[in-house]
């Protein structure tokens, strides 16, 4: 009997499901710490309790897949590798004009002459020469980021710069049109660089991983999940780890279907760093029109239509002590919970909270301690940033024994976005643990930690709340009343209706509010959710049938929510989409766009039909490498035109392409 090994990487926890290769029937199922100095550790952990719990032999396995959500995460939090960025044929300006320089962060960046035209046709030639001599000049760079103008209609001289920059630097290079075939090049350029921040970090990820399977005994072949839901390559992610984000959300909708048959419905996932929200419509997950949002950023990467906000069970609290109300609120940076920081180093943690407990005047960093993260590569760091991190050496330490002046602070925020350090502190899985809810990992340190901070004082002269069980009551209330914005926000976002108000001002507009808790007047007001929502994340259960309540909704939690990620891992489909366009530069010219440049044809439908035949072998095969079977094609054509004097006159067409079909099982 061959099995279907599920596994992803969370925030929190690294999760493992093996499957009956018919989808029938789950066997196993576990949970191990997600170990972010190095994944592969919390991913064997996974794999070993698994393959235990089973009794399954290795051999048994047919197909592996991963889903994560380290890119995610990555970028919601700021992180991610050093990255160059070579933009061509636009204007100095354009970096700042369209939000790129706040997007690089003090990454090098070049503008350089070249680029083509809307036509395909070579707008000025790619300056070679002022390429190498900026080169040479960077340091510290992993990875670079090519973006040309109108690189989806003619992509030479992209190629062409990533092929000096590899023969230069030696490193990866990421292409804007490999990554996106429609127009807009900031916004592909946007991409391209995150892509590039991200290439070094998937790659070890995966190879570590396929180095965990390896030594488990499986030779099956790992796959990936893509933000929409389909599985890629090993190899595929390598080389577009981009195309990852929201892989752990989506797969997570994928599972929420297998687990639950639901057609119509918002799939909210909650994990350690974020909270997902997406919609099930006629049994499919939403595709975004205008390209996955993570974080600040909007790319277009195709992925499922999924609000993710920086709100999980490992969210920061934030001590509101201005102004008179004051109050708490959470988000959207990831912490190590206190109690799990105490579970894993039980003494320094205790003594430290401890001699907080017996100062009479609250600390400014009381309840938190940092820790570096091995591994990583230290060459572009500050003499600053190098010194704070010697100082915090390899063990946990008090926050407050570290740093010593503003200046540190910065330094630390720094270290925090490049990955090298991990902040604790305390997080509603803290107040969980509080009340009971939870009991993974150390109740007594998670106490005093909300005991410490509920001494801090308001700006009305209060403190926040000297009662441990009450503050905890206060954050987990405050987990329901921002998870029911995040729901109401993706309801009036998906909504066909047009309310005349943005998503956000919808959902925390005071008639909405006032409907949600049932508001008797002269007037009555009843809102909330009109589906049911699936409620997935192994806090689920916790959190969820409270949100449920407040939007007067079903709340769905199905038996398996805790790992519906891994099981949404190994059940999808392996799709591959290609798109391309058909211009008509001059009348009688039908311009076919490819990768190998501009091809002109006498007639549209010759010119469509060379297009849609050069997708179908560029997906069929595509498809194979990422190990699909049983390929499936269909196809799409969008068709512009407009009439003039009595004729229908042909402006442009885009055919998309889709080859689709289930892995490869070794039987």
């Amino acid at each position: 009997m061959a099995l279907l090994l599920g596994v992803d990487t969370g925030g929190t926890y690294t999760d493992a499901v093996l499957i009956r290769h018919d989808e029938s029937e789950i066997i196993a199922q576990a949970k191990a710490l997600t170990t972010r100095h190095d994944l592969a550790e919390g991913i064997g952990a996974a794999i070993a309790e698994v393959l235990a719990q089973s009794g399954a032999a290795p051999e048994q396995i047919g197909l592996a897949s991963l889903s994560t959500t380290l890119a995610t995460n990555a970028l919601v939090e700021g992180q991610g590798a050093r990255a160059g960025l070579v933009y061509i044929g636009f204007g100095e300006g354009d970096l700042a004009a369209h939000g790129l320089n706040e997007a690089l962060s003090g990454d090098p960046a070049l503008v350089l002459a070249g680029g083509h035209s809307h036509a395909g046709v070579e707008a000025a030639p790619l300056d070679e020469s002022a390429l190498c001599a900026w080169l040479e000049t960077v340091s510290g760079a992993s990875a670079f980021a090519v973006a040309s103008q109108f690189a989806t209609r003619n992509p030479a001289h992209e190629l062409r710069a990533a092929e000096i920059i590899r023969q230069v630097t030696g490193r990866p290079v990421s292409c804007s049109h490999h990554l996106s075939a429609r127009l807009n090049g900031p916004k592909r350029a946007l991409t391209a660089l995150l892509n590039a921040r991200l290439i070094g970090m998937i790659a070890r990820l995966i190879e570590r991983a396929e180095g965990t399977l390896r030594a488990h005994g499986i030779t099956a072949s790992m796959m990936v999940v893509r933000g929409d839901g389909a599985l890629i390559s090993a190899r595929q992610a390598r080389e577009k780890p981009i195309e990852t984000i929201l892989s752990g959300p989506a797969a997570s909708i994928v599972g929420a279907r297998w687990l639950t048959g639901a057609d119509h419905a918002l799939v909210s996932d909650i994990g350690g760093t974020t909270t997902d929200v997406a919609v099930l419509r006629d049994g499919k997950p939403l595709i975004d029109p205008a390209g996955a949002r993570v974080g600040p950023w909007r790319t277009m990467v195709e992925a499922v239509a999924m609000r993710t906000t920086g709100l999980g069970g490992d969210s920061e609290v934030h001590i509101l002590d201005e102004g008179l109300k004051g109050g708490l609120v959470l988000g959207p940076q990831r912490l190590i919970p206190v109690s799990l920081m105490a579970w894993q180093a039980p003494k320094v943690v205790h003594d430290a909270l401890d001699d907080q407990l017996r100062r009479t005047v609250p600390g400014e960093h009381d309840a938190r301690f940092v820790r570096a993260v091995r591994g990583g590569e230290t060459d572009a760091l500050s003499g600053r940033e190098a010194e704070l991190l010697d100082r915090i050496g390899a063990d946990v330490r008090p926050l407050g024994a570290v740093l010593r002046t503003r200046l540190d602070g910065q330094s630390l925020r720094r270290l925090l976005a490049r990955g090298f350090v991990q902040l604790s502190g305390v997080t509603p899985s803290d107040a969980s643990h509080v009340l009971g809810q939870l009991d993974s990992w150390d109740a007594e340190a998670a106490q005093k930690a909300l005991a410490l901070i509920g001494r801090k004082r308001l700006g009305d002269g209060n403190m926040l709340s000297p009662n441990p069980l009450i503050l905890a009551q206060m954050i987990v209330d405050r987990l329901t009343y921002q998870t029911s914005f995040a729901l109401l926000e993706t309801a009036f976002a998906e909504e066909h209706d047009d309310f005349g108000l943005p998503p956000e001002e919808l959902a925390r507009h005071v008639l909405m509010q006032k409907g949600l808790s049932g508001h008797r007047g002269l007037v009555r007001l009843e809102t909330g959710l009109n589906v049911p929502v699936v409620g997935l994340g192994a806090s689920a259960a916790s959190y969820y049938p409270a949100v449920g309540e407040r939007l007067g909704c079903r709340m769905i939690l199905p038996e398996h929510a805790g790992v519906a990620n891994a099981i949404g891992a190994v059940v999808g489909r392996v799709t591959i989409r290609r798109s391309g366009t058909v211009t008509s530069p001059d009348q009688g010219k039908y311009r076919v766009h490819l990768e190998t440049g501009p091809e002109d044809y006498p007639t549209p439908e010759a010119a469509m039909a060379a297009l849609q035949s050069a997708l179908e072998a560029e997906a069929r095969s595509h498809a194979i490498a990422a190990g699909a079977e049983d390929i499936h094609i269909e196809t799409s054509r969008q068709l512009r035109s407009a009439e003039a004097e009595g004729r229908e006159v042909f402006l442009e067409a885009e055919i998309t392409v889709e080859a689709s079909g289930r892995p490869r099982i070794a039987l």
